[in-house]
């Protein structure tokens, strides 16, 4: 077997002109770096990085910046973006961005990561043996790049491009690339600006009025090379949205001003049904115009106004491809008097969500190429607007679920300071995590934390079986220990009942006998159980902890320890017998509970509670009251990795006045 290569260089060029092979040195009066994380973030903060750099190179007036153009600036926010996704979406790595400003005025962008095995892909048909070379965006790069190119070395993949300076005769292929242009930089604008807010995209070159000659040639250009592209984009800048005003928006500056002069949206409300249209004369019962967009500005509110007194007319929801739409002439000025509009139906799953509106000025209309790819985009829009509103729905029915799971209020108790934190990881979905802090009468205060194993709705089954029965248990007056031992036997006996459910359903419904293991799995629970009793003096505590991080008690003079033994989860182990600890919570001690969610924060391989790291935390709040020390804990949580938690957290801090 022959030795593997240090490095290999694919090369593809966009003209004739070289890219400079590896060895080959190219005078750059200019670099700039940065290292970022492999998330929807990176390529705004790689846009801004280049932004940044090419500000400061110009104002130092850096050799190659006289060749700088408006146009070569735009060209390199462009590829920049593109590269960056391609290397978060298809390796899934942090990215290491490089600008260079060679003194020819040529610009070099290039995104390294660090997954070489994923190589850019493309739907372009490949012959078998050969690497695909072009990834989700890279069309748009070779069409903007003098040439372009990955550099393979180890443990690292490089693709990079070269843009130069338009000269005189590239000044006049300027115009015929503005349509590819200007597709691109509707992704790589659209979230550095407000959606909601009104006019042209940051960055983008306001519209210019053209006859209907000019236009047809552009259009014509445009289809030619950008469209394939332009539909491609338009789908990853909308799959990613989960709110449907916000893909309204987009869907605007996705049209304006490359396809139309203006666009309106109209939403739908679902639960009404699909023939849920009122008396009135074309008007849709829960029907919003939720945007409306417009080349130029000052025309928007105009436009709003009389697009609201006519809205889309009642058709079938199943006819596809577009309808005629009332010109609003009187909205749009002298220049805007006749036109062309067209209303296209947005449905997804079979439910009819809205109406797409698009309009154009001058007597030649749309041409058919134009109107076949918005009714393409059209489809695509009530695809995102369809998910947008079920992860709605789900976040609801979580948001629900999530406070039938928890208490209303945390009870007071006399004597004892309280403070809670509750941060679920996953903001669409019930935590794993839950807590409680009630009276158990006769003087009696219980708290309990807890930690379910798993997400979601089998979190939610286990916490809505175990919360109820520690306030019973409690209430009739059990013990600690007595309310985990029951706790146990009653997690044990409830998976079994669902094991034996699955496995009768199973054999009903014809299929195989359940074989061991393979049936819904034990439901474990971690708790921090406690019961308050405050008296003259102080509060007695008595507590323990079923395979839980233990509890930690901080006195006035600073010094940490531990008040309970580890012992076995809950729902583990049959006939488990659980033991507890009492001790005085005397004036200004500070009793902290938390669950793995904070123990086990990690930053690369540490975690928060190596080496005694929580215990160092809490010693750092002698003298805090209780709600400063749960901030002062939960802000040196998030502090101590540079990628939001992956778990939940929550934290008890309970301290005697």
């Amino acid at each position: 077997m022959g030795a593997i290569p240090t490095q290999r260089e694919t090369v593809s060029r966009a003209t004739g002109a070289p890219a400079h092979p590896a060895g080959v040195s190219v005078q750059e009066c200019a670099r700039a770096h940065v290292t970022l994380l492999g998330s929807s973030l990176a390529p705004g903060a790689a846009r801004e990085m280049v932004r940044a750099a090419l500000a400061d190179w110009s104002a130092l007036g850096l050799p190659g910046t006289e060749q700088l153009t408006e146009h070569l600036a735009a060209d390199a926010l462009v590829a920049v973006s593109e590269l960056v996704t391609n290397a978060v979406v298809h390796a899934g790595t942090d990215v290491e961005v490089v600008c260079r400003l060679e003194e020819t005025g040529t610009l070099v962008v290039e995104a390294t990561d660090h997954h070489p095995s994923r190589a850019p892909r493309s739907g372009d048909q490949e012959a078998p043996h050969e690497t695909p070379e072009y990834g989700r965006g890279l069309r748009l790069v070779a069409a903007l790049a003098e040439a372009w190119g990955i550099t393979y070395r180890p443990g690292t993949k490089t693709v990079w491009a070269r843009l130069r300076a338009a000269g005189a005769e590239a000044a006049e292929a300027a115009e015929a690339a503005d349509a590819v242009r200007t597709a691109g930089r509707v992704e790589a604008y659209a979230e550095e600006r407000d959606p909601r807010s009104t006019g042209s995209p940051a960055g983008l070159p306001p519209r210019r009025e053209a006859g209907a000659g000019r236009r047809g040639v552009r259009d014509r250009e445009w289809l030619g090379r950008g469209a394939l592209s332009f539909l491609a984009e338009a789908s990853d800048l909308l799959a990613g949205q989960l709110d449907e005003d916000l893909v309204a928006s987009l869907t605007g500056q996705l049209i304006v001003p490359r396809l139309a002069d203006w666009c309106a949206v109209w939403l739908e409300d679902e639960s009404l049904g699909r023939g849920a249209w009122s008396d009135a004369p074309g008007a849709v019962v829960g029907a919003r115009l939720a945007r409306v967009w417009h080349g130029s500005e000052s025309h928007i509110e105009e436009l709003r106004r009389a697009l609201e007194k006519d809205p889309p007319r009642p058709r079938d929801p199943w006819r596809s491809g577009p309808l005629a739409h009332p010109w609003p002439g009187e909205a749009l000025g002298p220049d805007g008097t006749h036109g062309a509009a067209l209303a296209y139906r947005l449905v997804a799953g079979g439910r009819p969500l809205g109406t797409l509106v698009i309009g154009r000025a001058g007597p030649a209309g749309f041409p058919d190429e134009i109107t076949g790819l918005v009714e393409d985009l059209s489809r695509r829009v009530a695809l995102a607007i369809g998910a947008a509103r079920q992860y709605a729905r789900q976040a609801t029915i979580s948001a629900v679920l999530q406070r039938g799971l928890l208490p209303g209020a945390v009870a007071e108790i006399p004597g004892v300071r309280s403070a809670l934190v509750h941060e679920p990881c996953d903001k669409g979905g019930p935590s794993g995590d839950f807590y409680d802090l009630f009276p158990a009468g006769d003087g009696r205060w219980c708290f309990a934390l807890g930690d379910v194993q798993g997400k979601g709705p089998e979190a939610a089954v286990v916490i809505g079986l175990a919360r109820p029965w520690l306030r019973l248990l409690a209430r009739e007056e059990y013990g600690v220990p007595d309310v985990l031992d029951r706790l146990n036997q009653l997690l044990l006996d409830d998976a079994t009942e669902a094991a034996d459910a699955a496995a009768r359903a199973l054999v009903a419904a014809g299929g195989p006998p359940v074989a061991p293991g393979d049936g819904p799995q034990t439901r474990f629970l971690s708790l921090l159980y406690g019961e308050l009793v405050p008296h003259d003096g102080g509060v007695r505590c008595t507590l323990a902890s079923a395979g839980h991080p233990l509890p930690l008690l901080l006195g006035p003079d600073g010094v940490v320890r531990t008040v309970a033994e580890p012992q076995t989860l809950l729902g583990v182990v049959e006939d488990a017998t659980y033991t507890s600890e009492t001790f005085e919570l005397c004036s200004g001690d500070t009793l902290l509970c938390v669950t793995d969610g904070v123990t086990e924060r990690r930053s690369g391989s540490r975690q928060f509670d190596d080496g005694d790291g929580l215990a160092t935390a809490l010693a750092g709040c002698a003298g805090l009251e209780a709600g400063l020390v749960a901030e002062r804990i939960r802000r040196l949580v998030h502090e101590f990795g540079a990628r939001p938690p992956e778990d939940d957290l929550a934290l008890l801090v309970l301290q005697a006045e």
